[in-house]
């Protein structure tokens, strides 16, 4: 008989291709992986893992069998939500994880809420980008995500997954209160091809957005600084740094020293929550998503 936490450790090893991989998915010890790996093969059988360089990788025995456990953890999840939405209860633990300014301008009513009206519910929450985000769903090692896309760049989504909207995030520019475009109604991005960019880390997804809006428009960005907090951007636009592409979700208080200016062509950011078909039921999940659409309704209107 295969063992069913034995079947866990193999899939968390085959997706995330290395021991220490798993065991930090898994939140166990990497001698605990190997010693499960271990059990599993005497169990099974045959080899499943090979040395590879320093490293291991599966065997053929293994990926076969690392298949069929993603399909039955899969359904053991399935049941698992059935039983759950069967009592209607919302309890157990969740684990949620958001881009830095929906962490700081959904996360703290929307859990607040969640562990006010759910108090068997165990809230477990990570500040993520949102691709590290979409991956530990698909890995299994969230429940949620909040994650997000631009009017012109949408993120692809893999198979499997469920999303609701949250909330369109307008986006300005901001800028010194000194800046020559500072007193305009509305700007266009080719009026700044001579200014210094403050961005998102080199890969982030909000930063190749930008390269690739800027570039549509005939502009090579000059980047002057990289920083993944809003309001560490825009603390280097208020000290004359450079300007910023500044989204209302998140960025206030607004330094004194900055202002913001919408663009002619709007610009929006798309955010949604992603989860597993396979946990759909779950009453947990049906809890957080209805608790951070309400939140995200009142941001909103604030707006």
């Amino acid at each position: 008989m295969l063992n069913l936490e034995r079947l866990r450790t193999l899939d968390a090893l085959a997706r995330h291709g290395s021991v220490s991989g798993a065991a930090a998915g898994l939140h166990i010890t990497t001698s605990a992986v190997s010693q499960q790996m271990a059990k599993l093969e005497r169990e099974a059988g045959q080899r499943l893992l090979a040395k590879n360089g320093r490293g291991v990788r599966l065997t053929d025995a293994g990926r076969l069998l690392a298949e069929h456990a993603a399909r039955i953890l899969s359904q053991v999840e399935l049941a698992q939500a059935d039983l759950e939405a069967q009592r209607g209860q919302v309890a157990g633990e969740l684990r949620l994880s958001a881009f830095p300014t929906a962490a700081r301008g959904l996360f703290p009513a929307a859990l607040a809420t969640l562990r006010a009206e759910h108090p068997a519910l165990r809230l477990r929450s990570s500040e993520l980008e949102p691709e590290r985000g979409i991956s530990g769903v698909v890995r299994g090692d969230l429940d949620l995500a909040v994650v997000l896309d631009w009017y012109n760049k949408p993120i692809p989504l893999p198979d499997g997954l469920v999303k609701a909207p949250l909330l369109d995030d307008p986006a300005d520019v901001a800028m010194p209160v000194g800046h020559r475009l500072a007193g305009r109604d509305e700007v266009d991005l080719a009026e700044f091809a001579e200014d210094e960019w403050i961005t998102w880390g080199e890969g982030e997804f909000c930063h190749e957005w930008l390269m690739f809006t800027l570039r549509s428009k005939g502009i090579e960005p000059i980047v002057g600084h990289r920083a993944a907090e809003t309001h560490t951007q825009l603390g280097l636009v208020a000290a004359g740094l450079g300007v910023c592409i500044a989204p209302l979700l998140g960025r206030h208080p607004m330094p004194a020293e900055v202002v913001t200016v919408p663009l002619k062509q709007r610009v929006r950011r798309h955010v949604y929550v992603v989860w597993r078909a396979d946990a759909d039921r779950r009453p947990a999940i049906r809890a957080a998503v209805d608790a951070l659409r309400a939140t995200a309704r009142e941001v909103g209107q604030a707006a």
